[in-house]
């Protein structure tokens, strides 16, 4: 029995299939607890079928963290409404943090899988590369947001942009350990208008000045 796809269509749903079961698993066990035989199993596949496509358990987790991530940096970058006003996009993903976190199933499965292979780079140098990949060029998008933002007047250029990015990552993992205990989570337009004052917050005064049409107040010229 071949465990290869007939085609482009059916290579599509057997990925799906691995992916989803993956999640599970590892969200359910853990890293060291998931075996490769159970995610077949729930995949409705043979252990053969995954070996075809992955070296090994750590890059099916790869891939499972990538598919639970999603695309929403990609999604930001692509929406036009955000043109000239690269803040908004921190606005926005921030306040998207509390609808994702009731988001049904799914969204629990995915924050259990991120945060099991947190646990497990604790102790599995192969868990820690393939998280710190992703992270370093989540970062480096972030701040490439950010001084954007800073060039046209939205953030202050005096706020260290490693400072927003770490703030933003802080922040963004921390919902996981919330999600994990099932906390209680604030109404999303309280969020929503939270995140709203911390990005005024870190605004250039100047342009703000200028957009409402009034000199910058120097105190003590």
């Amino acid at each position: 029995m071949s465990a290869q796809p007939t085609s482009e269509a059916t290579a599509d749903d057997l990925g799906s299939r691995l992916l989803a079961a993956a999640t599970e698993v590892f969200a359910e066990k853990g890293y060291a607890g998931a075996g490769v035989a159970e995610i077949a199993r729930r995949a409705g596949v043979t252990t053969g079928a995954i070996y075809s496509r992955y070296a090994g358990k750590d890059a099916l987790l790869a891939d499972a963290i990538a598919a639970a991530t999603g695309t929403e940096l990609d999604d930001l970058f692509s929406d036009h409404r955000f043109e000239g006003r690269m803040e908004d996009i921190l606005r926005v993903a921030g306040s998207h943090l509390v609808s994702r976190s009731s988001g049904g199933e799914r969204a629990d499965r995915s924050a259990g899988l991120l945060l099991e292979a947190f646990a497990a780079a604790r102790h599995e140098t192969a868990v820690l590369a393939l998280l710190r990949s992703p992270l370093v060029e989540r970062r480096a998008r972030l701040a490439a947001i950010v001084e954007a933002a800073k060039a046209s007047g939205g953030i202050d250029r005096d706020v260290d942009t490693d400072a927003i990015v770490t703030f933003c990552h802080a922040v963004g993992l921390g919902f996981l350990l919330l999600e994990a205990i099932d906390a209680p989570l604030p109404a999303p337009e309280d969020w929503e208008q939270l995140i709203g004052r911390l990005v005024a917050a870190v605004g250039d005064p100047t342009a703000f000045a200028r957009s409402a049409g009034a000199e910058p107040d120097h105190e003590g010229d």
